[in-house]
Order: structure tokens, then sequence, then C-alpha cells
């Protein structure tokens, strides 16, 4: 009873929501705390103070992640958006490298691999990945959790394709990091953007490498990639950073700002315990829609329920106040924290009429 207070005490203390908001797997809402290092961010600049705090605000995000990812802090690299990382990635493939993706994942996970032109990307259906890993599969790229209809990888099983067949794995966990555990070092190398489940602003993403980089080349480094930043801003970086800092882009340093305060929260609620209120919430709704005769795309364990055939009635459900997407005209509803039962049950009593 202690642990449910404390979280529920810590929620209400930090969101103040003017709708059912329903939408996480699009953007979080922003912590009370998160707004107020924002405003004082923008302060900083607005008042000519030095900008020092902002760059410490970096590393302390960078540090906090690292925790949520169970990997030492010098394997995480600071940057904009998956999109960016992906391409690192896609940069280091040799020409006629076997990529396996997953059909309609992300186009940030995917889209980097088709441009190069020169790679075999191969689709198959998520729930067949593991299964279709072969011995001249270079790199296998999916999404923990899938955005359009929040379906969960088996992230296990494609581990141990991938190290049978001497492949190596790369997972976006953009729509899983904040709800869902996370063990990047399972893998060869994740990413996340910073602004769903994570409750940051727009502006970062974090990427995980080896220790030994995994054959990356920094190909978008600039002077926050040197080992010592302030010496590298003219001319060629002399010494790029010694840790995965050398994937850095430049920082975005509002964002990052607000973004330590959002981490800092995550981690006093704790994972398992956002896990364990996400999904039981995601599973009132799927045992609601069976009352209503609806059936959910089945993705068990997630906190993302998407229903097929009301995607249209988004529009008016949001003038009812209730916020969720329409993805192919899929219904989408994404709980996290700061949503209740009660917001449940009013979605489905919109839904009923």
């Amino acid at each position: 009873m202690e642990t449910t207070e404390t979280f529920e005490t810590l929620v209400r203390a930090e969101f103040t929501p003017q709708s059912t908001y329903l939408n996480t797997a699009s953007n979080s809402l922003l912590p009370a705390r998160t707004v107020a290092a924002l405003h004082e961010a923008a302060l900083l600049r607005a008042e000519g103070r030095p900008l020092t705090p902002l760059f410490e605000d970096v590393e302390a995000c960078r540090a906090a992640y690292a925790r949520l990812a169970g990997v030492p802090v010098t394997r995480v690299a600071a940057g904009a958006s998956v999109a960016a990382h992906s391409g690192v990635i896609a940069a280091s493939l040799p020409a006629g490298a076997e990529v396996l993706t997953a059909e309609d994942d992300f186009t940030s996970v995917l889209n980097p691999f088709h441009v190069r032109g020169d790679l075999k990307v191969r689709t198959v259906p998520l729930e067949r990945i593991a299964d279709s890993v072969r011995p001249d599969t270079a790199l296998v790229a999916v999404s923990a959790a899938q955005s359009a209809d929040g379906r969960v990888a088996d992230l296990p099983a494609l581990r141990e394709a991938a190290r049978e067949h001497g492949a190596r794995t790369y997972v976006d966990f953009s729509q899983a990091a904040g709800w869902l555990p996370m063990d990047a070092d399972a893998h060869d190398f994740t990413a996340a953007v910073s602004f769903k489940w994570l409750l940051g602003p727009h502006g970062a993403a974090f990427l995980v490498v080896p220790e030994d980089f995994g054959g990356l080349s920094p190909v978008l480094a600039g002077w926050v990639a040197g080992e010592n930043p302030w010496d590298s801003c003219y001319g060629p970086v002399a010494e790029l950073a010694h840790s995965a800092r050398r994937f850095d882009l430049s920082h975005a340093l509002f964002t990052f700002a607000g973004l330590r305060r959002s981490l800092d929260l995550i981690e006093e609620l704790g994972v398992a315990a956002v896990h364990a209120h996400d999904v039981a919430l995601a599973d009132r709704f799927r045992a609601g829609l069976a009352t209503l005769g609806h059936a959910p795309v089945p993705a068990p364990g997630s906190a993302i329920v998407s229903v097929p055939g009301l995607g249209d009635r988004q529009p008016e459900l949001s003038r009812a106040g209730i916020e969720l997407s329409n993805r192919a005209g899929n219904l989408r509803a994404s709980f996290h924290l700061y949503n209740t039962a009660a917001d449940v049950d009013r979605l489905l009593d919109v839904l009923s009429g």
C-alpha cells in the first residue's frame, strides 16, 4: 500500500492533464518539474548567464539513461533522433549486407538502410523475425514495441537466433523505454527517443553501442564528439572521445535540461512499478473492448492497444476531450503513469455510445 500511495502521490504532484490523455505513443505529457527546468533554462539564455548547468544536464541524462538501459555510461551516445542513429549504423555495413526488418516498423528504424541502395533489406512479419534470421543476415533491426499497434517483439528469441547465425541486433526502444524493462546489454545496438514514455521534450535520443563501438564510424561527429570538446571547435577533431560520446550530435540543451528531471521521476517511481500500472490499464481497456464486441490487435503485455476499424472515431473522441491516435484506420490508445482506471472507463463509455 505504501508503494502505491507513493506512486500516486508523486504522479498527482507532477501532472495536471486538461483532457483524458491516452496518446503517449505520440508524445507524453511533461511533468511539472520538467516544465520548471525548461523555464529556468530559457531564463539562462534570456538573462545572459553561463550555460554550464545545461551541459551538466546532458551528462546527467546520459548517466540516468545508462542506468535505465543497464549499461555503463561509456556506452551511451546522446543525439537528436533515432533516424540519425540508424543512419550511423547503416553507414557501417558493407555493400550487399543483408538487413532483416519487420513489416511496417517505424520509418526511422528502416529508412536509413533502404536509402543506402546497396544493402539487401529483407522484411518479414514481426512474429517471424527470430525464425527468419539466416547465416547471411548481417543485422536485424526492429522496434521493441511496434508504434502502430503495440506488439512487443520476442527479443530473447531474436537475440538467440542472431547469436546462432552471427548476426548483430539493433533494437529501437522508443515505444518501450520507460514502461518496459530494458536490457540494452543483450543487443549490439539500441536506441530510443526521449519524448514518449521517458516523459521528456522533443529533441533528444540515445544510442547504446558495444564497448568496442561495434565497427561504427562517427560519420556525423562534430565538436561535441571530441575527447575535449572545447578544444575541438576548429578544424578536424584531433582526438575523438574514447567513449560512445564520439557518436554524440550537438546537444539540444533546453531539451536535456528538462529531460534530466523527467528521468529523475522515472527512476523515483521505478520502471517495474510503471510497467505494472501501464499494462494493467491497457488490459482493462482490452477487457472492456471485448464487452463492446471489439477485438484489438493482439499485443499481450503491451501498454499500447490498437483497435481495427475505429480509427475514424478519433476526431469525435478528441472533441469529447479524449486524446488518442488514428493509425492506418486503427484507434490507438497508449497508457502511462498519469492515466487512471477512470480514464479507461470514460473512453469505453464514449465508444459504447
